[in-house]
């Protein structure tokens, strides 16, 4: 009996620690780019991302729904990431050719308060990095203004099912909407050939 109670304890210690070690190979970063349907396919093929998820944040609505009251919300995709495969640096650099930082009504088509862009960091690391890229955005781009705001990471609140993996589930509805939403067309007019898309 002392024999199993010795190896039941072991076990549990092993499993703490295997989670511990998961954790630290996890890690999140939350940003907002307009609708969270073309943020989500950005990032969700990428090598190193574990999971996308849409949701809201930056309000302090609580349970906000897409229906319903979103109000104060920034439509947004918390990436979970493997840190040791790409960097928060990574992250960034393609949030920004996904992107318009130079529209202050929305993103592309969608226009209104929850479809600002935003970094939403949750370390003094995140921040600095923000930071810096924001800046190099503005270097790049001198006789623009640049309206992309950074924010303290908030609750974040995931949407329905109905629009997680929504340009897998509903892939003609999706492209027909980015589309004419001039997504493509305007990252290509900023960015070029680094422009993002998918």
């Amino acid at each position: 009996m002392l024999r199993c109670s010795r190896f039941l304890t072991t076990l549990l210690l092993l499993a703490s620690a295997t989670t511990q070690i998961a954790r630290a190979e996890s890690a999140t970063a939350v940003f907002a780019g307009g609708c969270f349907w073309c943020m989500e396919s950005a990032y969700q093929d990428v090598a190193g991302v574990k999971d996308v998820v849409s949701g809201f944040t930056g309000g302090t609505l609580k349970n906000p729904t897409y229906q319903g009251n979103h109000e104060g919300h920034f439509e947004a995709i918390e990436i979970t990431y493997d840190p040791a495969a790409i960097s928060y640096q990574e992250l960034l650099d393609l949030y920004w050719v996904n992107i318009d930082p130079f529209d202050n009504r929305g993103q592309f088509c969608d226009k209104g308060y929850s479809y600002r862009s935003a970094i939403f960091t949750a370390s003094a690391a995140q921040r600095q990095m923000a930071e810096a890229s924001l800046q190099a955005v503005k270097q790049q781009f001198p006789q623009q203004t640049v309206y992309t705001e950074i924010r303290d990471a908030a609750d974040f609140w995931p949407v329905e099912d109905y629009h997680q993996d929504y340009y897998l589930k509903n892939p003609v509805r999706y492209k027909y909407y980015r589309w004419n939403c001039g997504r493509d067309q305007r990252l290509q007019q900023i960015w070029g050939e680094a422009a993002g898309g998918h």
